[in-house]
């Protein structure tokens, strides 16, 4: 690329990747708990496809903070996703800080991204067996 070259590079797609200190774990957590299997896997990686998009799950030594959302998952029932999760043995958080709270899992969240026609979003959240916190979302229209 030259200097002056000011054009962007050709980004194709952005796709999500995971830490997990034990990979068959984590395999069995993502297949028992959400009903998803690796499509390909490679020594140290497990790489699964869900509704267009894919993610990678990868062996590594450190762990996730699990303090902010590191994938999220739209979902077009919240409330029947939720209680299936909750069925399979998932724990959603519970928060309750000024402006923003749960009630059974699931969270009201105003406003969030107008530019998909919404005036909302329904969204709640989990931990996977490797510390990785998960979003899921519905949007409000």
């Amino acid at each position: 690329m030259d200097a002056d070259d000011t054009s962007a590079p050709a980004l194709v797609r952005a796709a999500t990747r995971l830490p997990a200190q034990d990979l068959e774990r984590a395999r069995r957590f993502y297949s028992e708990k959400l009903g998803l299997d690796p499509v390909d896997e490679r020594p140290g990686g497990l790489l699964y496809r869900c509704g267009g998009t894919e993610f990678v799950l990868f062996r590594s030594t450190g762990a996730s903070p699990g303090t902010f959302t590191q994938m999220a998952l739209e979902v077009e029932d919240i409330e029947a996703a939720v209680a299936e999760l909750k069925r399979r043995g998932v724990v959603f958080e519970e928060i309750d800080v000024p402006g923003f709270r749960t009630r059974g899992g699931i969270a009201e969240v105003e406003g969030n991204y107008p530019s998909k026609g919404a005036r909302g979003e329904r969204g709640a959240w989990f931990h996977d067996s490797e510390g990785n916190l998960l979003g899921m979302g519905e949007p409000v229209f």
